[in-house]
């Protein structure tokens, strides 16, 4: 992502006004507070980092040693109103950040941090390929969302099943097509239906790719597309969002890594 301004880092506690499921496992929060429209720089579809309450006292503390920190995607916010609304895709009580979104009531605190910056999601393209799994989704879904009328390309979202398909909106041309997976992390079938595409020619048209799933997809997708389809390095922004096996945290020195390779 492209910085356009000099990021500053955004705190508050917000609350819970309002909680949606939009399929089984995908949760909408809708947040709450007066310091919502400090974040109206955010760029929609731009990581944030929440904190959990402590499980020791119940407190947030902006301290991962304190609160557990887990990233996630500002997915919209309306200043009027003051709502900011963050979409978790919930996976048990496995993971904190999933067991607090499945537990949330209305009134339930949540720390907010986020870069006070107007971020570049994607450059102009005459087409763009978009791909993710569950947990890129609200990316994904802000990207569509903003993309131009008329803008075309292929969107290839994996998720468990039918079920958990939730509705899109965008003005585009962009054709958006659904893969089921029952066991997440493994085998992804994203990786053969993108070598399955017939890929414009990158010489001849802007072609803009934006991957965001599990580390063994992303890493091989990113394999793909730049050594095999020549894509060049600003063609293509691919993201492990997590790591088959590991928490966010135990994953991140090889999803940094892999990401400069």
């Amino acid at each position: 992502m492209m910085i356009k301004t000099t990021p500053n880092i955004i705190t508050s506690i917000l609350s819970v006004k309002h909680k949606e499921y939009l399929s089984p496992h995908y949760i909408r929060i809708t947040l709450t507070g007066n310091d919502v429209s400090l974040f109206g720089n955010a760029t929609v579809g731009a990581n944030n980092k929440i904190f959990l309450p402590s499980e020791i006292d119940g407190k947030i503390y902006f301290d991962q040693k304190k609160s557990v920190r887990r990233t996630f995607t500002h997915r919209g916010i309306n200043i009027e109103k003051k709502e900011m609304i963050i979409d978790f895709a919930v996976h048990g009580n496995s993971g904190p950040a999933s067991a607090w979104a499945l537990k949330a009531k209305s009134g339930d605190a949540l720390g907010i941090a986020m870069k006070d910056a107007t971020l570049e999601l994607y450059p102009v393209a005459d087409w763009y390929l978009l791909v993710g799994d569950a947990t890129g989704i609200p990316v994904l879904a802000s990207i569509l969302e903003s993309l131009p009328k008329g803008a075309t390309g292929v969107t290839l979202i994996e998720v468990l099943d039918k079920e958990e398909e939730i509705p899109l909106i965008t003005t585009s041309d962009i054709q958006v097509n659904w893969i089921y997976n029952a066991t997440p992390g493994e085998k992804s079938p994203l990786i053969n239906a993108v070598k399955n595409l017939v890929l414009p020619d990158n010489n001849e048209v802007k072609c803009f790719g934006y991957v965001a799933a599990e580390f063994t997809t992303v890493k091989e997708l990113r394999h793909y597309l730049r050594k095999e389809k020549n894509w060049k390095i600003e063609d293509l922004n691919a993201y492990a969002y997590w790591k088959y096996g590991k928490s966010e945290n135990g994953s991140e020195p090889e999803r940094r890594e892999e990401k400069q390779n």
